[in-house]
């Protein structure tokens, strides 16, 4: 009963497969080869549009490569409280961009409020010499609470960005798991709603180690400046083809989103589950799949004793994440342990 992290996982067997097929022969180094190319037109059409691509293997390498060349050293990052660039990355957007500002911002289930950000726009004005100018806003989306940003927070929030001259950067670790949750299609979730940069994340969803930058045209010439970032942070792989493949195995078929439905539906039924549980209080809408709950100490041991892992969260609450291959008979054995 392992709900710890989605990155406790395995990853899928047709990602495997993928890269033992990219295994047979030589191939171009640095992404130059045509499984990379072929992932890159892949994307092209699913995300309707013409963008560039850049193949990592972890999200923190992710967001602050893409942080680097959307923000200047003085400039500042616009972000929520318990955003992942934030409070997880030690420090790694501001050591990769060489020093800019993050603004933690408030808001209810880790999304930025409005009023939050209109303030932070108005207070932090961009041509007044003794104070930093706000350049990026980053929205995490699904958000650190689990919760989704719906299509119109988006755009709203990415309205108010661009109206101030900034880049919108999306982290999107479980991208996969938002858009399902909010069935629409990877274009209106990302540049049609005003986002320049996502970072697309796979490894929590399936993957062995495949995460991507994605700039979008209104970010595309800040490309050779992602490649350079990441040659000199030691993060571009001379073998990027093991990459690719995972990519390409992922979205072959709709893979990447039957298996976020697939861990989206056992998030809900674990939610579900612990909610009709006396004393047990859900924290945060389950918009995917992590679960948010506060437990009576009594509950929390008899899962604990039964062997079940999860995450104490600051905010007092537990935190349980499903993940592509959690089984029904794992969510029973966790629900039953907790009634006792």
């Amino acid at each position: 009963m392992n709900f710890l992290s989605d990155t406790t996982a395995p990853a899928h067997p047709r990602l495997i497969e993928a890269i033992s097929r990219a295994n047979e022969g030589f191939a171009p180094s640095y992404g130059a080869d045509p499984l990379s190319a072929q992932v890159r037109e892949r994307l092209v059409d699913l995300f309707e549009t013409d963008l560039e691509v850049l193949f990592t293997t972890a999200g923190t390498a992710s967001n602050a490569l893409a942080l680097s060349v959307l923000a200047p050293r003085d400039g500042m990052i616009l972000c929520h409280d318990e955003a992942h660039i934030h409070r997880d990355e030690r420090g790694a957007p501001e050591f990769f961009t060489g020093g800019a500002k993050l603004l933690p911002l408030h808001g209810e289930h880790a999304k930025i409020d409005m009023a939050e950000l209109d303030g932070a726009l108005a207070e932090w004005p961009a041509d007044f010499v003794h104070a930093t100018p706000p350049k990026v806003l980053s929205l995490s989306q699904l958000a650190e609470a689990g919760s989704a940003y719906s299509l119109d927070a988006v755009r709203e929030r990415a309205k108010a960005a661009k109206d101030h001259g900034l880049f919108v950067h999306m982290d999107g670790a479980r991208f996969a798991n938002a858009l399902a949750h909010l069935d629409c299609s990877p274009a209106e979730l990302t540049w049609k709603a005003g986002i320049d940069a996502l970072s697309l994340g796979a490894t929590k969803n399936g993957a062995l180690a495949a995460e991507a930058v994605i700039l979008f045209p209104s970010a595309a010439d800040r490309f050779p400046a992602l490649q350079a970032a990441q040659k000199r942070a030691g993060h571009m792989l001379a073998k990027m083809r093991y990459v690719a493949a995972q990519f390409d195995a992922w979205l072959d078929d709709g893979l990447w989103l039957e298996l976020a439905r697939d861990a989206n539906a056992a998030g809900t039924a674990l939610s579900d589950g612990l909610a009709a549980i006396e004393g047990v209080e859900i924290a945060h809408p389950t918009d995917g799949n992590e679960v948010f709950a506060r437990l009576p100490e009594t509950v929390a041991d008899r899962m604990r004793d039964a062997g079940a892992g999860f995450y104490a969260w600051p905010d007092g609450s537990a935190r349980f994440v499903a993940s592509w291959c959690t089984r029904e008979a794992e969510i029973k054995d966790l629900l039953k342990a907790a009634r006792g």
